[in-house]
């Protein structure tokens, strides 16, 4: 196993400013900005130090609600050089769940963008927190978050009540270098230093604490699996909010020296041109976003052959989308990741010389430093190769906890440190891991268990159809019967019995959908996970089940 990283972010970003300091670290194509590690490095120091006049010190909670703006990445390190926590808030909220992640997390600080999307951040701020107009930056006081003091607004004309991000460097002039260092020595790699909130497709979000070391270490794996050197640029259209865009494409690309590329929000039209331009040599996404890219009608005027690794994960990889990822896009050693905000994210990967069976049928092997194994579902008994289990993982990886939730943390890791995933496995006699379903997603029909990802790879194989999830709904006869969610490729038409049709003979006949619903997307969380729950509750709906005895 190679050895661990013992540093914390700053001291990683000091050492890559160092070791490369003319490489380039930070690229913006659109917005003619260019970092280099060095200028970085000082740009986070600087930005580090403007934080600590603002009275923000070690183990402060503080927010950031953006989408991939240069200044996220700036804050990623310019927090942690001074050991204060990077609160990740989820793009896609609105002003409930907004409230709720900010009194949760005790955040002080909350850095934030205009606007995304639909949503009005300004507005949605000010209707949460009425007293910021008329306070005076720096001076919040609200009944309802008590402990928030400082909005920094990330953009031009700052709103009322407001501090503008770029004054934060500014301010930073007044303290010296060696008051940096003094902080910075004062910190240990197993702090706290990142809180991603889960997805929460299912209760309510909670607060992952994530160490230095976590991340730090598994983002460095996660790159030495792609086989990541300084002479990589990575393309990264995934959100930063997420793991996936702050640890499986900053941290892998930091602890290697690699050019960070990020679209600021995704647009497969932005990929493209992006990868083509900067010649990135791998990019990173949900299948979703892989599928939008292929299916682009102008994707075949790009010349992607500087294209070679990258990551599909975030959501089950349809196999056919891997292969054309392969074949289309050149991404002869592109690789997938299998993990969850509770293990920094990753837990298993494929290696870049595994065969390309290995990687579209798996998840890959544990990655350097973890633990992996199957355990029976009733008994907790750990299983040989070949049997459907809960997959269990254990390392450096695993986080600290749920913020201010013990129980719900005693819920997930065991007395033996070992994190309890929630998703149905299967590894072969190799290590190789293949994720079935999650526990709950299980359809259970008339007594025969039914995993939904099996019937989705089998959709997938019809000409016509471009994406599909099957989830099951209730049903007095059966308990659950098995409906099928599919998005057509562009210009096809299908119907329900050419469906039925397709599967008739093919697979067993109660894994047959019952009803098919053809549709334009999904429900999704902001990090690309497909919310089945969602699919579930709009069916009971539209079919009128709900008197059809509701199932878990």
């Amino acid at each position: 196993m190679s050895k661990q990283i013992t540093l914390t972010f700053g001291e990683l970003l000091d050492d890559m400013a160092r070791r490369f300091p003319d490489n380039d670290a930070l690229v913006y194509p659109d917005r003619g900005l260019r970092y280099s590690y060095r200028e970085l490095n000082e740009i986070c120091r600087q930005v580090a130090k403007g934080l600590m006049t603002m009275g923000i010190k070690k183990g402060d909670n503080v927010s950031i609600w953006a989408y991939n703006v240069p200044e996220w990445v700036i804050l990623q390190f310019a927090t942690a050089k001074i050991g204060a926590i990077l609160v990740t808030v989820n793009t896609s909220y609105k002003s409930a769940e907004l409230e709720y992640i900010l009194n949760q997390s005790d955040s002080t600080t909350l850095f934030m963008v205009k606007s995304f999307k639909d949503t009005d951040y300004v507005q949605t701020l000010n209707q949460v927190v009425p007293e910021l107009s008329s306070s005076e930056p720096g001076q919040l006081s609200s009944p309802k978050l008590p402990y928030l003091k400082n909005i920094v607004f990330i953009g031009e004309e700052t709103p009322a009540g407001m501090t503008n991000f770029a004054a934060i460097a500014e301010q930073g002039k007044q303290v010296s270098d060696a008051e940096l260092t003094a902080v910075e020595t004062s910190l240990d790699c197993h702090e706290v230093i990142n809180m991603q909130y889960t997805s929460g497709t299912t209760g309510f979000p909670k607060g992952v604490m994530l160490t230095h070391f976590n991340v730090a270490n598994n983002g460095f794996f996660i790159g030495e699996c792609m086989k990541f050197t300084e002479k990589d640029r990575l393309c990264i259209p995934v959100p930063f909010f997420h793991c996936f865009g702050s640890v499986l494409a900053v941290m892998a690309s930091v602890t290697h020296g690699t050019a960070m590329v990020p679209v600021e929000i995704f647009d497969p039209l932005k990929v493209l041109q992006t990868i083509e331009k900067e010649k990135c040599t791998a990019v990173h996404g949900v299948p979703t976003m892989f599928i939008a890219e292929l299916e682009h009608p102008e994707f075949s005027k790009f010349n992607l052959t500087s294209l070679r690794t990258g990551i599909m994960a975030g959501s089950v990889c349809p196999i056919e989308v891997m292969k054309r990822a392969v074949k289309d896009m050149n991404l002869t050693e592109i690789t997938s990741v299998y993990g969850q905000t509770e293990s920094s994210p990753g837990i298993t990967q494929t290696r870049t010389e595994d065969s390309v069976e290995l990687r579209v049928a798996t998840v890959g092997r544990a990655l350097p430093g973890a633990e992996v194994k199957i355990i029976d579902i009733e008994t907790g008994a750990t299983l040989p190769p070949g049997k459907q289990g809960e997959l269990c993982a254990r390392g450096y990886m695993v986080m600290k906890g749920y913020y201010k939730m013990p129980e719900e943390t005693a819920k997930v890791i065991d007395s033996d440190n070992w994190l309890h995933t929630g998703d149905l496995a299967i590894m072969d006699e190799n290590g190789y891991c293949k994720i079935t379903g999650r526990i709950k997603q299980m359809i259970i029909r008339g007594g025969e268990n039914i995993y939904p990802r099996e019937i989705e790879e089998f959709l997938y194989t019809h000409p016509k159809v471009s994406d599909v999830q099957v989830y099951g709904v209730p049903d007095r006869k059966y308990g659950e019967q098995v409906m099928a969610a599919i998005v057509l490729k562009k210009g096809v038409e299908m119907t329900e019995e050419e469906v039925r049709a397709f599967c008739k003979d093919r697979i067993a006949n109660y894994k047959i959908p019952r009803y098919v619903k053809f549709v334009d997307g999904y429900p999704m969380t902001a990090s690309g996970k497909i919310q089945k729950f969602k699919l579930r509750e709009i069916a009971i709906k539209e079919l009128h089940l709900e008197d059809a005895g509701e199932t878990a």
